[in-house]
């Protein structure tokens, strides 16, 4: 006979389902991206719904031998549980907040489904141990069995969430150019790939043209004469044409050109900026392009399908928790498209949309940002990049329960597209550097001083108050990090944790601390170091997810970012820590600067082609406008205020750096170099030197045979 022992439940509430076995929380059937301390919160409250569970016992049950900023902690699992359950503080459903008690389950659970362990008992035979011995010794095993089980779940709670990796692939480089090949494209029989390269000496002009090459031979065909800012392709499903889109000015647009070479054609223009975004997908039954565009100035960028009949264009159905949308990709079978939604600038979610009639569904959810998306041959994985500050890796998902895999490849890797046998990967590997250079603005025809030479990416170099010594962001050490040196670049100390990535360095007014952004665990966070100690300590703020700090004048505020999700703009809170005061909602401002009168703050509108924008700080007269008569800048971080102006770096002229007058309102040219610029501009406190860095990139397309 068998008697069944009860173990693990699974609670059901509304219509979500926690899994106490697995960890896993579902909504509706389909599984949140959601783990590590908010589930364990969430799972020590349903243990007792109705009672308050103090955030003394949380914490004896979560961190009890560890140094940890508990309330920081708490908030943020808090927080993300409220995000996932569609909760609110206001009007709670589920969890409640009694202020300086703690939290209780209000939610009306279900009765609990009970997962069944069958215990096997033998009737004794005469002479041995009586039933009730076999059943000690069962309900014993049993015993050990679930306190087994619980070690694997605290394991499975704690350890860090990272993607499976498999087993290495065979990797060869497809090209091996000089310059930059990106944004690789299969032909529909996998024997050709198009991509996008700037490196071609022939006609003197830089930019980016459309090439093709077939796999095993080294003839290049190239489709496109107009060297652009950026290309992304997409075949036609006969393969007789390929589509891409053009980043170039007025020029920018979707076109056409056969994929044997001929005149090329213009479906629509776009005005979207920047590389990734201008990704493309042609529908398998030809009739659609899919597309990330913002059809009017100043809307935030959404996907539309562009009908290669009509060329008319009809939005998607979107989630409103997505401020923007792009990276496109079509299903093979033409069912779905999938493609990603940015929640803000560390939280992006990949979604699936019925192309037939239906709302996007959530597959999973990042915090880091995507760098392309492809489906494999059975349209049940996507394989994609994520960038970790300047590397990228690739992984995949697999659509139905949202598990993933990293793809075992080195180097850095963005863009992947898989042919549609699904026997060949290819993507873009990207290999860029930027040092840091100085330059005397009393005479910018004079060379540079390269300072600081390193193998590493370093940019964003900032004066100290006294101009003798210089903080910047630098991958040196392997990990992104803040280090200071003297002002010619000697006496290198890093100043931020090794451990975690940081940047964004800015100098306090008497030159004593430096504070920069970092990221420990979740989100972002901005710290503040003393130079003499070394130490960083975190700035205690109301405001979560925050980036790029910069001081006040007086040194008393610190200014930032928020990509808080319904939080994003820019703020001010004490220096030495406090709630945070709203200056703009802005949800693109970011690298916000105090002015040197101390009465208005600067910042960026949107990362690329940023425009710049002034807040009058509160008490002082005037509203929030843009800086009249200053040009869009190349990027949110390439400008630097001075007494008398702004230097910058213009959209449209990416190498060149100009100074705009406030007194005259005009803007006069620098200095001109041979390769973009990089992040941050630094002018020295007498407004002789100017720090900047500059970029070099080299990428290759790779080629993964034998995929699956």
């Amino acid at each position: 006979m068998a008697d069944v022992e009860h173990q693990l439940r699974l609670l059901r509430f509304e219509n979500f389902e926690v899994d106490l076995r697995t960890g896993e929380l579902r909504k509706a059937g389909v599984k949140q991206k959601f783990g590590g301390q908010p589930f364990q919160v969430l799972s020590i409250l349903l243990e007792r719904p109705g009672d308050v569970v103090t955030r003394e016992e949380l914490q004896k049950r979560l961190w009890p031998d560890t140094f940890v900023d508990v309330d920081h902690n708490l908030n943020t699992a808090i927080n993300k549980i409220r995000e996932v359950l569609g909760d609110s503080t206001e009007s709670p459903r589920f969890v409640e907040t009694l202020p300086r008690r703690g939290y209780r389950f209000i939610g009306e659970l279900e009765p609990p489904v009970l997962q069944v362990v069958p215990i096997v008992t033998v009737e004794p035979e005469r002479g041995s141990r009586s039933r009730q011995t076999w059943l000690k010794i069962a309900a014993g095993v049993l015993a050990i069995l679930v306190f087994a089980l619980a070690g694997v779940l605290a394991y499975r709670w704690h350890r860090p969430q990272r993607p499976q990796e498999q087993e290495a692939l065979t990797v060869i480089p497809f090209t091996a150019f000089s310059g930059v090949a990106t944004s690789p494209a299969f032909s529909p029989d996998g024997s050709r790939i198009s991509f996008a390269w700037n490196g071609d000496p022939k006609g003197g002009a830089k930019g980016f043209d459309l090439y093709v090459k077939a796999i095993g031979s080294e003839t290049l065909l190239r489709l496109t004469q107009l060297p652009s800012e950026w290309i992304s392709a997409a075949w036609s499903p006969d393969g007789t044409q390929i589509a891409f889109h053009r980043l170039a000015g007025a020029d920018s647009g979707i076109y056409v050109v056969p994929a044997l070479g001929g005149p090329e054609r213009k479906l629509r223009p776009t005005r979207i900026a920047g590389e990734t975004g201008s990704i493309i997908s042609w529908s398998p039954d030809g009739k659609w392009i899919a597309l990330a565009d913002a059809l009017q100035e100043g809307e935030h960028i959404r996907i539309y399908l562009l009908s290669t009949e009509t060329l008319e264009t009809k939005p998607i159905p979107i989630s409103p928790q997505c401020v923007s949308e792009g990276l496109p990709a079509f299903s093979h079978n033409g069912e779905y498209l999938a493609y990603w939604c940015f929640r803000s600038v560390a939280e992006t979610v990949l979604y699936s949309l019925p192309i037939a009639g239906g709302q996007p569904k959530m597959i999973s959810l990042f915090q880091a940002s995507p760098g392309g998306l492809a489906w494999s041959a059975d349209d049940k994985r996507l394989i994609y990049a994520l960038s970790h500050g300047s590397s990228g890796e690739l992984d995949e998902v697999t659509v139905a329960d949202g598990s993933t895999k990293q793809l075992a490849i080195a180097g850095s890797a963005s863009q992947p597209t898989v042919s549609s046998r699904g026997d060949k990967l290819a993507y873009s590997s990207l290999f860029t550097n930027s040092d840091i250079r100085r330059r005397d603005l009393l005479q910018p025809e004079s060379p540079a001083v390269e300072l600081i030479p390193s193998s590493r990416a370093q940019w964003n170099a900032q004066y100290s108050p006294d101009g003798k010594r210089i903080t910047f962001a630098s991958l040196r050490s392997g990990l992104q990090g803040v280090w200071i040196s003297s002002n010619d670049g000697t006496n290198l100390v890093q100043i931020s944790n090794p451990n975690y990535e940081s940047g964004s360095p800015q100098w306090s007014p008497d030159g004593n601390r430096i504070a920069f952004d970092s990221h420990p665990g979740e989100h972002w966070e901005i710290f503040v170091a003393d130079v003499a100690e070394r130490k960083p300590r975190k700035l205690i703020t109301n405001i979560s997810d925050v980036i790029r700090p910069h001081w006040s004048r007086d040194g008393k505020w610190i200014y930032f970012s928020s990509n808080g999700s319904g939080r994003m703009g820019i703020y001010r809170c004490p220096a030495s820590g406090g709630d945070a005061l709203l200056l703009s909602k802005d949800t693109d401002a970011m690298s916000p600067q105090e002015s040197f009168e101390g009465k208005t703050v600067y910042f960026a509108s949107h990362e690329k082609k940023s425009t710049l924008k002034k807040v009058a700080l509160p008490g002082q007269p005037g509203t929030e406008s843009e800086v009249e008569g200053l040009p869009r800048l190349s990027n949110s971080r390439l400008w630097a205020l001075s007494q008398g102006g702004i230097y910058f770096v213009p959209a449209d002229a990416p190498r060149s750096l100009r100074y705009f007058d406030f007194a005259t309102k005009q803007v006069r040219p620098i200095f001109e170099a041979d390769r973009d610029f990089g992040g941050g501009l630094s002018v020295s406190p007498d407004g002789r030197w100017i720090l900047y860095s500059l970029v070099g990139k080299n990428s290759d397309i790779m080629l993964v045979d034998h995929f699956r």
